[in-house]
């Protein structure tokens, strides 16, 4: 009887085959693609997102707190304000990302609202509004386009008069709107 000895690399090759085909073709595609990009690089990050504010020549009349309670007059209670409220001579409204208007509606308390969905997990609420406002849900939307005027319509802060309440929300949480919007000079 004779023993013969199992050449272990030629059995693997004869067992596998395909499988260091297939290896081979990637590693030749991917040596391909690396030369011919020519080492130029992909930006990984997303471009900055640009705000517009929600109205011209706005002034706060009342400031985002999370953290200190505010008295609301309207509804005679002491309360964590997480939106903005601008009052301004000329009322229109303007949408301050480009993105799809997700809700349009009116309650007692927010008066006429508009909801806007942006990129990037940012969705915008607008309050308060006069009457009905420009936009339908489904409409894109350009940020700095007129989506509504501030007005009266929110029993919640009918004592300050015709305003916008800005709300700003990241991942569903509401945000701090100073923190994404250039409103040093309101």
């Amino acid at each position: 009887m004779e023993i013969t000895k199992r050449n272990k690399f030629v059995e693997f090759i004869k067992n596998y085959w395909m499988y260091v085909a297939v290896a081979v073709v990637v590693l030749v595609i991917a040596i391909t693609v690396g030369v011919l990009a020519g080492g130029q690089t992909v930006p990984t990050t997303a471009p900055k997102l640009e705000f517009s504010l929600p109205m011209n020549e706005a002034n706060i009349i009342k400031d985002y707190s999370s953290t200190e309670l505010q008295e609301n007059t309207s509804l005679n209670q002491w309360e964590a304000h997480l939106s903005v409220d601008f009052a301004s001579e000329n009322s229109d409204v303007f949408a301050v990302l480009d993105g799809t208007v997700t809700k349009v509606s009116y309650d007692v308390l927010n008066g006429h609202l508009v909801e806007i969905t942006h990129s990037d997990g940012f969705v915008s609420q607008y309050c308060s509004l006069a009457d009905e406002p420009l936009v339908s849900e489904g409409d894109k939307v350009s940020a700095g386009e007129k989506i509504g005027t501030a007005g009266n319509s929110s029993n919640a802060e009918i004592d300050l008069g015709n305003h916008l309440h800005f709300t700003l929300y990241l991942n569903q949480e509401a945000v701090d709107p100073n923190n994404y919007l250039d409103l040093q000079n309101k």
